[in-house]
């Protein structure tokens, strides 16, 4: 028999804050998060990026030091994202698989000032086109499938000999994970991570993130005919069923808060580590909530990141992450 009031009051764990956090059934930790950086050229160099409130381009040297501040406030991975020069963006993306471009210096940089923190690459080749697509494109702008996946195994290959300790693929292409995955073994990285973008849609929340990158404007047409549709979940299951077969070891969703429902049913369904990206437009939407005085900012991100947690995630992506650290420290 249930008990019934007054016998039971749900409300007495939660009149004082220790028996709130006693019987709490999500925690958030610094070890939770993972750090966005976009790297930019030059030294000394820090631009901020208007659309993203707080949020900076840093030169290799500063990449450098906000590794120092990652492991100073326990975060255990930075994930990393170039702003390529103009004139190195070309049609097949050449520059992503230079081994001294931006993204392989700074994995270098960081593990020289911080090796005791984990670096997790981009692979795609939108950073890198000057069309702004994550692969190639034929004469009528359709996305190359597996001509771009030779394209990024050659990619991942060039991040993991920099010394990535995750690779992500980003770019949707179909069998990817799985033609990254044996050149990695066959290369010699048997350690090295994949963390797939398994479940991510062609989202309107991007925006921002494209201005940091350098590739806002340069879009040809969109990315549906890749990128996952709003509409569908069962196919998201899919996906990520798919990536896990072919090797992946994490998987991500992404975006993160318009797509709980997605994160719940993969932990539910997979029973493997599941992050989420608490994506650009996500991350500007609060900051411009709060600097208009409609909420607390600070109250606001701790609240969405526990949100992640509950939905099921491991761990999340999120330019949050030193403000989440800092406030959880105390």
């Amino acid at each position: 028999m249930t008990a019934s009031f007054p016998a039971l009051r749900l409300r007495r764990t939660r009149v004082a804050p220790w028996s709130r956090r006693m019987v709490a059934e999500t925690v958030l930790t610094p070890a939770d998060l993972i750090w966005p950086l976009f790297v930019t050229e030059g030294e000394g160099v820090e631009e901020p990026i208007v659309t993203l409130p707080g949020v900076s381009r840093w030169s290799v040297d500063g990449i450098a030091a906000r590794a120092r501040e990652a492991r100073d406030l326990g975060i255990p991975c930075i994930a990393l994202f170039p702003n390529t020069p103009q004139h190195l963006r070309t049609p097949d993306g050449r520059e992503a698989l230079n081994p001294d471009n931006l993204i392989c210096r700074a994995i270098r940089a960081i593990k020289d000032a911080a090796p005791e923190i984990g670096v997790l690459t981009d692979v795609a080749l939108d950073p890198y086109t000057e069309h702004g697509h994550d692969g190639l494109i034929d004469a009528a702008g359709y996305v190359l499938n597996d001509v771009t996946s030779a394209i990024l195994v050659e990619q991942a290959l060039v991040q993991a000999e920099a010394g990535a300790d995750i690779i992500a693929p980003s770019d949707m292409m179909d069998g990817r994970v799985g033609a990254i995955r044996a050149a990695l073994e066959a290369g010699g990285h048997p350690n090295v991570q994949i963390m797939a973008y398994a479940a991510k849609y062609a989202s309107a929340f991007y925006g921002p993130f494209r201005d940091a990158v350098g590739s806002s404007g340069r879009l040809k047409g969109d990315k549906r005919g890749y990128q996952m549709d709003h509409a569908n979940a069962e196919e998201a299951l899919r996906e990520v069923a798919l990536d896990l077969a072919e090797g992946a070891d994490t998987v991500m969703v992404k975006p993160g808060l318009p797509y709980l429902d997605i994160i719940r049913r993969v932990k539910d369904r997979f029973e493997v580590p599941v992050f989420a990206y608490q994506v650009s437009g996500e991350y500007a939407m609060i900051e411009a909530a709060a600097a208009a005085g409609m909420g607390d900012r600070d109250a606001l991100a701790m609240e969405t990141l526990l949100a992640f947690r509950r939905a099921g995630c491991s761990g999340v992506l999120t330019y949050f992450a030193p403000l989440a650290a800092r406030l959880l420290a105390g």
